[in-house]
């Protein structure tokens, strides 16, 4: 079951973790919302398509743009929809 920590509190928990690109992308249900914030940030990618963030917020401190996703992904991508990948510090545990 992979894990994604980060200060300590486990953000998500998944063994139906989807890997693209050596990224955990784990499914929207195995989160832990109440660490979650929308950011304004967005970035694209080229065969993946527009990808939103997320702010970490745990115990007052801020990792901002610490998770993405992509609301609606190309089709070479489908198997990431409703998924949260993470990185700027979260650990993830295979």
């Amino acid at each position: 079951m992979a894990k994604a920590t980060w200060q300590g509190v486990v953000l998500a928990e998944s063994d139906n973790c989807e890997i693209v690109e050596r990224n955990y992308y784990f499914p929207a249900d195995a989160i832990n919302a109440e660490y979650f914030k929308e950011s304004n940030t967005h970035s694209t990618c080229p065969w993946k398509g527009v990808a939103s963030y997320y702010n970490i917020e745990v115990n007052g401190q801020v990792n901002k743009d610490a998770a993405w996703y992509y609301p609606d992904p190309k089709s070479a991508a489908e198997n990431i929809k409703g998924h949260v990948a993470f990185w700027r510090g979260v650990e993830v545990q295979p």
